[in-house]
C-alpha cells in the first residue's frame, strides 16, 4: 500500500472547518500517524506514514468530514480523542456516548476514553459520580446530559445545587434576595447551560419551572421525583450533607455528583463527604464512581500543565 494520499475539498468551509484554526488539527493528526500533512490550495496531503498510517488518515478525515457537514467544529482536542487507535467496541460506546441536546447547539462528543465511560455511565445508572480535576467535562457533560433528558421530555425537570462555601460572609448577610445571594455560587451551572443551548430557552425552561437552581442547604426535607439532580462541587460537602443528598433522591429520579477532591475548601477538621461516599459506597449496586484525570483535561492545554505542576509539587513537599 502506498505511503501518501491527497484528499480534495473543494468547499472552502469544509476545509477550513476539518483543518481547524492554523492547521491546528492537521498538526494533531500528524503527530498521532507521523509523516507530514500539507494543505495546499484545496487540498490536504499525507505523506511518509506507511499504509497503515494513510488507512488511518483516510478514516479520520472520513470522520472529521461528516461532523463539519453537519455543522459541527471539531477541535484539536476532539480530534486527538479520535486520532487514538480504537477498538470496534470503543468506536460504537463512543458513538453510543454522544449527546444531542433538543434545541442546542449541536452534539456533544466524548472527547476521551474517560469522558466516554462517564458519559455512558449517567445514561445507565440512577445515582453516577463524577470525579476529576478542573478541566475533565464533569459539571459541562452532567449539564448536557441532564438537558437533553429534560428538553427530551423523558424527565420533569433539572435540579442544580451546590454547597455554599462561605469565606468570611454569611450568606444571609449579602445584599438582595435569594436569587441574588446565590447567583456567584451557581453561576458555572448557568455558564455550561449558554454554552448548550440558546438563552431564550434557558428563561423558558426557568418560565415553566422546568429548571430549580438552588444552594444544597435548600434541599433538606424534600423528595426529589422525577427529576434529574446535580450537585455540583460535592467535594465541599459534609458527610452528613451528602448523606442528606442522597437520601433526597426520590421515585423515578436520578443524580449526578461532580466535584475535585484536591480542591477541598472545608475546614481543615471537617472530611469531605464526596471522599467518605467514595470510600463507603463503592460496591453499592445501582450507582456508579467514574474518574477523570489530568489527561482528561480538555481546556486551553496549559491547563493540563498547570494541574501536572501542582501534582509534582504536593508529590515533593
Amino acid at each position: 500500500m502506498e505511503d501518501s494520499i491527497t484528499i480534495v475539498l473543494n468547499d472552502r468551509d469544509l476545509l477550513s472547518g476539518v483543518c481547524g484554526v492554523n492547521d491546528r488539527n492537521l498538526r494533531v493528526i500528524e503527530g498521532s500517524l507521523g509523516g507530514r500533512i500539507a494543505a495546499r490550495g484545496n487540498e490536504i496531503r499525507l505523506e511518509g506514514a506507511g499504509g497503515d498510517g494513510v488507512k488511518r488518515f483516510k478514516s479520520l478525515m472520513d470522520s472529521l468530514i461528516a461532523l463539519v457537514k453537519e455543522g459541527e467544529a471539531p477541535s484539536p482536542e476532539y480530534v486527538k480523542a479520535l486520532a487514538e487507535p480504537e477498538s470496534d467496541a470503543s468506536k460504537e460506546e463512543e458513538k453510543e456516548a454522544i449527546i444531542q441536546i433538543p434545541h442546542g447547539f449541536g452534539r456533544v462528543y466524548p472527547r476521551s476514553r474517560n469522558q466516554t465511560a462517564y458519559m455512558l455511565n449517567m445514561k445507565n445508572y440512577d445515582i453516577c459520580f463524577g470525579i476529576g480535576p478542573a478541566g475533565t467535562g464533569k459539571t459541562y457533560l452532567a449539564i448536557a446530559h441532564s438537558l437533553n433528558l429534560v428538553l427530551s421530555r423523558k424527565f420533569r425537570k433539572m435540579v442544580l445545587t451546590r454547597p455554599v462555601v462561605e469565606a468570611g460572609e454569611n450568606l444571609g448577610f449579602l445584599p438582595g434576595d435569594l436569587a441574588q445571594k446565590i447567583n456567584p455560587y451557581l453561576r458555572p451551572l448557568h455558564d455550561a447551560m449558554e454554552s448548550l443551548v440558546p438563552f431564550e430557552i434557558i428563561q423558558k425552561m426557568e418560565e415553566n419551572r422546568s429548571i430549580e437552581i438552588a444552594p444544597l442547604a435548600y434541599m433538606r426535607g424534600r423528595s426529589l421525583n422525577n427529576c434529574v439532580v446535580i450537585l455540583d462541587e460535592a467535594q465541599n460537602t459534609t458527610k452528613e450533607q451528602m448523606k442528606m443528598f442522597l437520601t433526597r433522591v426520590g421515585e423515578g429520579a436520578r443524580a449526578i455528583i461532580t466535584g475535585d477532591i484536591t480542591q477541598i475548601d472545608l475546614p481543615r477538621r471537617s472530611e469531605s463527604g464526596l471522599v467518605h461516599a467514595a470510600s463507603i459506597l463503592k460496591e453499592v449496586e445501582g450507582l456508579n464512581f467514574s474518574f477523570l484525570h489530568t489527561i482528561d483535561v480538555v481546556r486551553n492545554p496549559l491547563v493540563k500543565k498547570i494541574i501536572e505542576a501542582y501534582d509534582n509539587a504536593g508529590k515533593e513537599q
